[in-house]
């Protein structure tokens, strides 16, 4: 199963844990076959919010929520379950300085294509 590792830092521990060690980390974790993606982000400053209502496209600069820690970056793997996904990601360097979310992939229900196209 794949778990998304959100790594959150405030804005002035943004360059707390250096990139080389963060390099280091990921190739550890593509040594071990557990990684399947990973990405440093931009700061929030470069970020644009978009939100569609009544079909209506609004820009934002920014977030999409005012916030002490804002998205870093990002470690996909795999892992059999919840607590190895746990494991590695109590061991992404950035841990030390913010914070780590830790979510399941959510594979998409596409039963109703399928369904749709068999009928067609």
């Amino acid at each position: 199963m794949n778990y998304l590792c959100l790594v959150y830092l405030a804005q002035d521990k943004l360059h707390a844990c250096p990139d080389s060690t963060c390099f280091a980390f990921a190739e550890e974790l593509r040594g071990s076959g557990h990684f399947v993606a990973g990405q440093a982000l931009q700061p929030i400053d470069t970020a644009t919010t978009i939100r569609v209502r009544n079909g209506q496209m609004s820009l934002t600069d920014g977030p999409f929520a005012e916030t002490k820690e804002q998205l870093a970056g990002f470690y996909m793997i795999e892992a059999k379950d919840l607590n190895e996904a746990i494991h590695w990601a109590s061991r992404i360097p950035p841990a030390r300085y913010g914070s780590i979310e830790v979510r399941p992939v959510r594979e998409l229900d596409i039963s109703d294509i399928a369904a749709t196209q068999a009928t067609a």
